[in-house]
């Protein structure tokens, strides 16, 4: 990496890793002799852009090995199965492929979707899901449907870098609840309640992102309890649940006694089919789900047809079960090459957890380095990974970092992590 670039890849990636890095509002200049154009929304200017996809388009050189990303592996893409259903579904239905469609999504798409849901304990009908595009749109529209400015929602700490943003776009003030190693504490979350009166709290409970941690079920019970009691909605996303490499499987939240009506469940193809296809899903109560259906209809009127129904017949012509474990296998010996190097990688003194599924691993260097202000010289090395602090919602702890296991194959990774461990000691 030269000089120049060395230095520019500093300045924009020591910018970006900032919690909230972002522009301003419009420029108030006009074009010739007119009058000024008005400013944009102030929230734009408030909630700012993504530290994490900015670092992704600094790091986007692929001599970068790129820990940042929350990129499925694509060499481990199913592209001739899903290019089939393409081809199927084009050859034999086009004009319907092609066609607008409802926006609560294909019926025979929400019907399979269903039907996985109750094979795994979740009694689940078509008429209970809204198909989205992606489910990060999922998140948007609940924030539409549920949210006031000045409606407080409660969050993990540290939480989902997109779900603040969606919520704080949204006029939410956000608050984090207080946890440990294994997720948020039900206790504090109840007093959180009773003292802040929030609309909702969100969670992602199995293989969080950004930590990788997983709730038990205890504590998945106490949740449901405490919602129920104290009157309020549960977000419970859920991109990563079936990339399990170890364990048993944890019950959905949704699925404990005084969740049923209050819950939102959100899924997604992203992980375990394609990201490119931006197809997600909201499984809620009629009435949550009626209004989500309002405000998609207000942003996109529905999501792509042929691409649902290429996921549809995918579903049916496929084993995306079998599918995912052969991803799941290889994602294990990812993660494990990545473990077995972070030792020699980072200071001593630096913790890290194991996941037993998902893409992410989250580490803890010692409190007197910054991850942010470390993250320009390492960057240098053609090595990146994610700064914590813009995971929090309250005050960040600035030496953990975030870690991407998936994207790389294990070569990769032990090269990464000697690269990451001479960026951080300052070598070269």
């Amino acid at each position: 990496m030269g000089a120049v670039d060395a230095e520019r890849a500093g300045y924009d990636v020591g910018f970006v890793a900032r919690t909230g890095a972002g522009g301003g509002p419009g420029d108030a200049g006009g074009i010739g002799a007119g009058a000024a154009v008005p400013r944009l929304a102030e929230r734009v200017a408030t909630v700012g852009g993504s530290p994490v996809r900015d670092i992704l388009a600094v790091t986007s050189r692929p001599e970068v090995v790129n820990f940042a990303g929350g990129l499925p592996a694509p060499e481990l893409f199913d592209t001739a199965g899903i290019a089939a259903a393409y081809r199927d579904v084009l050859a034999e239905s086009g004009g319907r492929a092609l066609q607008y469609a409802t926006t609560e999504g294909e019926p025979v798409l929400r019907a399979a979707l269903a039907a996985r849901y109750e094979a795994r304990g979740l009694p689940s009908g078509a008429d209970d899901l809204l198909v989205t595009t992606g489910s990060q749109q999922a998140l948007s529209l609940l924030a539409t449907a549920l949210l006031e400015p000045g409606d407080v929602v409660l969050v993990e700490d540290p939480c989902y870098l997109a779900a603040l943003q969606a919520f704080r776009f949204a006029g939410a003030r956000v608050v984090a609840v207080p946890g440990d190693a294994h997720g948020v504490d039900p206790v504090a979350l109840e007093e959180a309640v009773a003292r802040h009166r929030p609309k909702l709290f969100y969670t992602v409970p199995t293989f969080q992102n950004p930590t990788g941690r997983t709730l038990p079920a205890e504590r998945r019970a106490a949740v449901a309890s405490v919602a129920a009691r104290r009157g309020l909605w549960i977000v419970e996303d859920d991109p990563y649940g079936e990339l399990r490499f170890e364990g048993d499987r944890v019950p959905w939240i949704a699925s404990y006694p005084g969740a049923e009506d209050r819950t939102a469940l959100l899924g997604s193809f992203s992980k375990v089919m394609a990201p490119g296809m931006r197809l997600g899903w909201l499984r809620a109560p009629a009435e949550l789900r009626r209004a989500c259906v309002i405000a998609k209809q207000a942003a996109d009127l529905h999501t792509p047809t042929v691409n649902q129904l290429a996921a549809a017949r995918y579903l049916a012509d496929r084993d995306l079960d079998a599918h995912v474990l052969r991803v799941a296998g290889a994602y294990r010996e990812r993660r494990d090459a990545m473990l077995a190097g972070l030792a020699e990688a980072l200071p001593a003194g630096s913790t890290w957890n194991r996941p037993e599924g998902g893409m992410f691993l989250w580490a803890r260097l010692p409190s007197s380095h910054d991850t942010s202000a470390l993250l320009p010289r390492v960057v240098a090395r053609d090595v990146a990974y994610v700064p914590g602090a813009p995971f929090y919602a309250g005050e960040p702890d600035r030496s953990t970092l975030r870690l991407c296991f998936v994207t790389q194959t294990p070569e990769e990774i032990r090269e990464g992590l000697r690269r990451l461990g001479a960026g951080l000691r300052g070598e070269g």
